[in-house]
């Protein structure tokens, strides 16, 4: 009899079990997945620890305030340690066996073509968070379908940093550029639009990531009779052509890329870094903007949160790209998608389908057409206005000239 009523007792607690875990809550508690890919270590570390740092903080955000649509989110984040070559990998991983919905990241431009055709293959959306304008224009075998990105392009910065130099009658100067990815495209771009600009390149110099000293080819445009110096890198390069610059006794201006926007620059290159201009996003200077500017609120919120979190004065605009990825994503997650995480995690078909949505959710509504009120949607990066044409969304018209003076950041123009 005991045995009797020792079985009944434990199908009487199965029977109460089994109706509960078929009632959804554990499909309400199963999270959409999207994949990112981060240089979190190696040379590109300063770029991509702050957008790792960025979605961490975010998707605590998203989930504390209920989700998407009821659904909490993961980022599944792989770091590619600033090696281009691991990327695929990480990519294949993500795609296949993660089985997320979009991709955002890589850091680098070097790093996200290595995935882009990986990709366009299998059909997923990335959302890149590096600038080379290579890294969503089509070419013969990739149309970039699949392909988006949130930087402002080194295109658009060329032509800002063009313009302001006309304005000060600048017309000869020396370039020196990385050999990364980040700096060959400037390179590229500084030289093809040089003669649009009445600009005349002296000498153009290169550099390698991890060289400890510029003085020899900061010397050669010395003598090359340049009216001001151009440095298109990440830290540390620009850092340390600013410092050789003062040990060599230059006096000529130094103008940089939006790839100092960031502390660093400064603590990196101490007082060497007072004088040098460049152009960038608005989050440097997102206490000058006007209440009207649609980015305003949304900068001075991203900042203080981060700042909050991870220390003051180490928000910035690279943590502000992978922001703007996300966000993207989030905001297609929201509109564009009606089915739950339980049935795109089990159903290779309707995850097929999911990431389509989501790719023609960003093409189609991530500018006025989605967002009239404020002409675009707004980010940290700018107002984008995305198109079949356009699957980067921003003009040079979102970016201002910024001088670095006692260590600050102020605006120029």
């Amino acid at each position: 009899m005991r045995t009797w009523l020792y079985l009944l007792l434990v199908a009487v607690l199965l029977a109460a079990v089994i109706p509960m875990t078929g009632c959804g809550g554990n499909e309400a508690n199963e999270p959409y997945k999207v994949g990112a890919i981060f240089a979190t270590t190696g040379f590109n570390a300063p770029l991509g620890e702050p957008e790792q740092q960025t979605v961490n903080m975010m998707v605590e955000q998203i989930n504390a305030n209920g989700g998407i649509n009821g659904h909490p989110i993961e980022v599944i984040a792989y770091n590619n340690e600033s090696v281009a070559a691991n990327c695929a990998t990480l990519a294949d991983k993500l795609i296949n066996d993660d089985k997320v919905v979009a991709i955002i990241g890589p850091t680098g431009t070097g790093d996200s073509n290595a995935i882009v055709d990986t990709c366009d293959n299998a059909e997923i959306p990335l959302i890149s968070c590096a600038a080379g304008i290579s890294i969503i224009t089509p070419t013969a075998t990739n149309d970039k379908h699949w392909i988006f990105s949130t930087p402002q392009t080194t295109v658009m910065v060329v032509q800002r940093l063009y313009d302001y130099l006309n304005t000060q009658n600048i017309s000869t100067v020396g370039i020196i550029t990385d050999t990364a990815g980040f700096g060959a495209d400037g390179k590229a771009n500084l030289s093809a639009q040089a003669s649009t600009y009445g600009i005349t390149i002296t000498s153009a110099q290169t550099y390698n990531t991890d060289d400890p000293g510029m003085e020899t080819q900061l010397g050669i445009i010395r003598d090359s009779g340049a009216e001001a110096v151009i440095c298109w890198g990440t830290n540390p390069g620009p850092a340390i052509v600013a410092r050789n610059m003062v040990t060599l006794g230059m006096t000529i201006p130094l103008f940089c890329s939006h790839g100092i926007a960031f502390q660093s620059f400064i603590d990196l290159a101490g007082s060497a870094a007072n004088g040098v201009i460049f152009p960038a996003g608005k989050l440097p200077i997102a206490d000058n903007l006007t209440d009207a500017d649609p980015q305003k609120t949304l900068l001075l919120k991203y900042r203080d949160d981060f700042n909050a979190k991870y220390g003051n004065g180490k928000a910035n605009t690279f943590g502000g790209h992978a922001y703007d990825a996300l966000s993207i994503v989030v905001k297609a997650l929201e509109n564009a998608v009606q089915e739950s995480p339980k049935t795109i995690n089990s159903n290779d078909d309707t995850l097929k389908a999911v990431r389509a949505k989501i790719r023609d959710y960003i093409e189609g509504n991530i500018n006025s057409i989605g967002f009239p009120a404020t002409g675009g949607f707004p980010g940290t990066g700018g107002v984008f206005n995305m198109s079949a044409d356009n699957h980067n969304g921003l003009s040079k018209d979102c970016l201002v000239m910024v001088q670095i003076v006692n260590k600050k950041w102020t605006r120029l123009q």
